[in-house]
């Protein structure tokens, strides 16, 4: 199959003691409805279980939910362990409560794209697809130059 004829895998995920879920099941719906194939990791996941899940998964795209104020101690160390592991390709969205503030840092961490409150799920789709066909660029050009 062709990588144009493939699926974007994302992967949900809420991380931390936050017990929301709300929001998350309906982003996951909304890129499901897309078209997009995704996975929901359900309430209460370790930075570890989300990278991990990710790679299993063979997913292009990681959606984190937050709604704790814990982004600062989570997102960096989803990224860490997505390096540590040879995974930075896989592309990391976060959203929910994110003051405006912390966005600038996230972004700057390695952070696609943060989406607050009342983002809408047009928005969101376009910037997964968006983070999708870059990524297969970068491999096809990886590959080219081997």
């Amino acid at each position: 199959m062709h990588m144009n004829d493939r699926k974007i895998r994302v992967l949900m995920a809420k991380v931390g003691l936050d017990g929301h879920d709300v929001g998350v099941k309906v982003v996951a719906r909304g890129l499901a409805d897309a078209g997009m194939e995704v996975i929901y990791t359900g309430l209460r996941q370790t930075p570890q279980t989300v990278v991990q899940t990710a790679i299993q998964e063979d997913v292009d795209i990681i959606g984190i939910s937050l709604l704790s104020g814990a982004h600062m101690v989570f997102i960096p160390e989803i990224l860490r362990l997505l390096k540590e592991n040879r995974a930075e390709d896989i592309n990391v969205f976060c959203g929910g409560v994110i003051p405006v503030e912390d966005i600038a840092e996230l972004k700057k961490l390695g952070i696609k794209e943060v989406f607050v409150a009342g983002s809408s799920m047009k928005d969101i789709v376009g910037c997964v697809k968006e983070a999708f066909q870059a990524r297969h660029e970068r491999q096809r050009k990886g590959q080219n130059d081997a």
